[in-house]
């Protein structure tokens, strides 16, 4: 099969499968069913997790496009590492004696690198520039979408003109009209990110928005934006972990919060009022 280096390791497997001897198709079904073994073990602990020769797996990954085993390691590792929930997921990953441990601990790290990395003078800018923007907006995609949810509610308790983007049923282009000069967009970039998310962060630039991005996709973070805030997502398991992340908005929430003054006291007190008034919680 002629190697095409745009394709996933996933999909080359799958567009081989009626062309694979019978042991090569068991091979294959095994690493479909945990591709993430491919970037951790050596061919020959994949051929006994497989139950075949070491042969085979040389012809396999031959026959989908690899020049050799490591070759074709070195792109399921690659691909995991961009966000691929599949590509982290591996036949060992089912023990949960230790699952608690191991996910705090890795939950402790990403925090820690995080907080290393974060400027509180860019953390205090963002919220002065909020409080003073005719209108915010947050933008997610993916992953990315229930953060920029939990953002926009927080700091909606303060202030009054907060969006959510995509925004149900609209284009960016019905909702990116109404982009002003004097505005704030943030926009969580998490992987695998959308095309999406360059392109409204475009936008807002051209609309000399103030910009900022939070997360742990390296090319919106190096987008020329008033200000970056890196998140560490490593995790030990098959999806990334978001507790740096959340913990980022959750700062920006809580100072925004409490620097919103009488204005911002006298919204809540409203919001409260309203509660009591309809009975909703």
């Amino acid at each position: 099969m002629k190697k095409t280096s745009s394709r996933s390791f996933i999909s080359r497997v799958r567009a081989s499968m009626r062309d694979l001897h019978p042991s090569e198709r068991r091979l294959a079904e095994t690493v479909l069913n945990f591709p993430g073994d491919m970037a951790g073990y050596t061919a020959s602990e994949v051929a006994d997790l497989a139950g075949v020769s070491n042969a085979t797996v040389s012809r396999f990954v031959r026959k989908i496009g690899y020049a050799s085993y490591e070759e074709a390691r070195r792109a399921v590792r690659d691909a995991g590492q961009t966000g691929a929930a599949l590509l982290r997921l591996g036949a060992s990953d089912t023990d949960a004696k230790h699952a608690i441990g191991t996910h705090l601990e890795q939950s402790r790290r990403n925090l820690e690198k995080t907080y290393e990395e974060l400027d509180i003078g860019a953390v205090n800018e963002i919220v002065d520039a909020l409080h003073a923007a005719p209108r915010v907006w947050l933008a997610g995609y993916r992953a990315g979408y229930p953060m920029a949810s939990y953002l926009a509610w927080q700091i909606g308790q303060v202030l009054p003109t907060v969006g959510l983007i995509p925004r149900s049923g609209e284009t960016l282009a019905e909702t990116a009209v109404s982009f002003s000069e004097k505005d704030v967009l943030i926009l969580m970039g998490l992987r695998r990110a959308s095309k999406a998310a360059q392109t409204v962060v475009e936008a807002a630039l051209s609309a000399k928005m103030q910009v900022a991005v939070i997360g742990d996709v390296a090319e919106l973070l190096a987008m020329p934006v008033r200000w970056s805030f890196a998140c560490s997502t490593a995790s030990t398991g098959p999806l990334l972990n978001h507790t740096g992340v959340i913990a980022v908005c959750n700062l920006i929430a809580t100072r925004t919060v409490e620097t919103s003054g009488s204005d911002g006291r006298k919204r809540m007190e409203g919001i409260e009022e309203l509660h009591e008034q309809i009975g909703e919680l």
